[in-house]
Order: structure tokens, then sequence, then C-alpha cells
């Protein structure tokens, strides 16, 4: 299956918000590289599902690559499963500074925001 560019398709199955893009690109230039963030969906956390975010070097065939303001974003197919129709963010709060999913399928989350269940 070749890569799935979101920027030549009419629908966007997960869309970056613009604060997200601009933590993606000033962790880019801090590090010194060029690399994609990976999002993932993994069993495990208080909730069932856990959201994972890690670098990558390359997009692997099934990915869907997401693209703002210079932010490069990879989600597998599997995890696009569970996060279709969500809004990957980034929320700087008084308790503190992280990615968040805004995810619609999520029945369930927790406190930490960082797992959930469908």
């Amino acid at each position: 299956m070749p890569y799935i560019n979101i920027m030549s398709t009419m629908t966007t199955p997960v869309t970056l918000s613009a604060s997200a893009a601009k933590q993606i690109n000033l962790i880019m230039a801090k590090q010194g590289f060029d690399k994609y963030l990976r999002v993932a969906v993994e069993g495990g956390g208080c909730s069932g599902f856990q959201y994972t975010f890690d670098f990558a070097d390359t997009p692997n065939a099934d990915d869907l690559i997401l693209e703002r303001d210079g932010a490069k974003v990879l989600i597998d197919e599997m995890s696009l499963e569970f996060i279709e129709g969500s809004e990957i963010d980034y929320a700087n709060e008084l308790i503190g500074a992280a990615f968040k999913i805004n995810n619609p399928n999520a029945t369930a989350n927790c406190g930490c925001g960082t797992s959930f269940s469908v």
C-alpha cells in the first residue's frame, strides 16, 4: 500500500492543530533533526488503550502522513482505526504542557489524557 499523504485528499481523517505543529517544529529545531513525529495507539493504560508519541526517520508503507506548517506526523493504519476523526493538539496549561488527542471515538478517558477506551 502506498504512502497516504493527506495533502492530496479532500477529507482529513485526523487533523493537526496549529499549536501542535508549532511545538513539533520547535522540538525538531531544538534537537537539530528533521524527523516525523509518530503517533500510535497501543493496548494498555488505565482505560484499555494508550497513545504513544515517538520519532521516526521515514514513513512505513501503511502510514498516514499529516503535514501542517512544516510539521510532519505519521499514524499507522491500525492506530488510525482508533483515532479517526481526532485532532492532535498541544496544550500548555498550569498543570503541564503535553500533546493531546481530542478523540470523538473515546467513550472514556483517564485523568491524565494518555489512555482511553472505545
